[in-house]
């Protein structure tokens, strides 16, 4: 069963958002890399050690079929996460900006070829929780879920520097797509008749309008057409910020306008698109 939607193929925009990403930190001073960052305890040194490790994690695992670190005992997959996260940053306090700025540089382009290698439509090497927990993801959703953890993480170092850019919609709009692909999780807790309905409206020029239906008795990515069960509209800003929760919920449900069925509305304003 297909609840995501159709393909969206990222794998061409990887070298793009990276250069972006080493051309701002290329320009940092000292006293920048160590602003405090939205991430809790992390600042810009922090975050661009935890993309390197994000970069050699999905090499050691998907390219050299590498474990990697086990599981403890009764932990779930958010505490593992935020274990093993942790440890790498911690460690990565000892290497210099330059050597790591280096590192992504010479990493990035091995994983574009792992990626480069992939059938978009096959089994994903991870699963992306977000989208769902019951029906196995494909490629191109672990790939695309990669691409926007990298775009959120330059979000996250500019605005921690206040340095604008990575906005232009060719490289943003990719990222509230996939995103978009978490509203069928978002309302899986919500039984409808089916044929019901949902829009989600993201104004902006990188945004768009996805819609949901209730098929098959459950929710999944469909055409938005017709008048919906429910709507949300939110700027793009507002949408990436929420599904990271770079913002709260009750901050997004300020900034969103919404029509229909509240219980809808309210799952879908509390979407989540990370590992939290």
């Amino acid at each position: 069963m297909m609840i995501f939607g159709p393909a969206v193929d990222v794998r061409p925009l990887f070298p793009r958002e990276r250069q972006a990403m080493l051309d701002l930190l290329g320009a940092l001073g000292p006293a920048e890399w160590a602003m405090p960052t939205v991430c809790p305890g992390w600042d810009v040194h922090d975050v661009v050690a935890h993309v390197l490790n994000d970069y050699m994690r999905r090499l050691s695992g998907s390219r050299d079929g590498y474990g990697g670190a086990i599981f403890a005992d009764d932990e779930t997959l958010p505490a593992y996460l935020a274990r093993t996260n942790d440890e790498f940053v911690r460690a990565s306090r000892q290497l210099s900006p330059q050597l790591m700025i280096e590192l992504l540089d010479h990493l990035g382009p091995r994983l574009d070829a792992v990626w480069a290698t992939r059938d978009l439509q096959a089994a994903a090497d991870l699963n992306v929780s977000w989208a769902s927990t019951d029906i196995a993801s494909p490629t191109w959703l672990d790939i695309g879920r990669d691409y926007t953890e990298f775009w959120v993480h330059q979000q996250q170092v500019r605005d921690a520097v206040s340095v604008p850019g990575a906005v232009e919609p060719d490289l943003m709009a990719p990222v509230l797509d996939v995103f978009a692909r978490g509203l069928p999780h978002a309302l899986r807790m919500h039984g409808r008749p089916e044929g019901a309905t949902a829009h989600l409206e993201v104004r902006g020029p990188a945004g768009g309008l996805w819609g949901v239906v209730r098929q098959d008795a459950r929710w999944q990515i469909t055409q938005p057409l017709g008048e919906p069960t429910a709507r949300v509209s939110m700027d793009q800003d507002t949408f990436w910020r929420l599904a990271t929760r770079g913002i709260t919920v009750e901050q997004a449900r300020q900034r969103s306008t919404t029509t229909g069925d509240a219980d809808l509305t309210s799952s879908i304003t509390a979407l989540l698109a990370v590992v939290a």
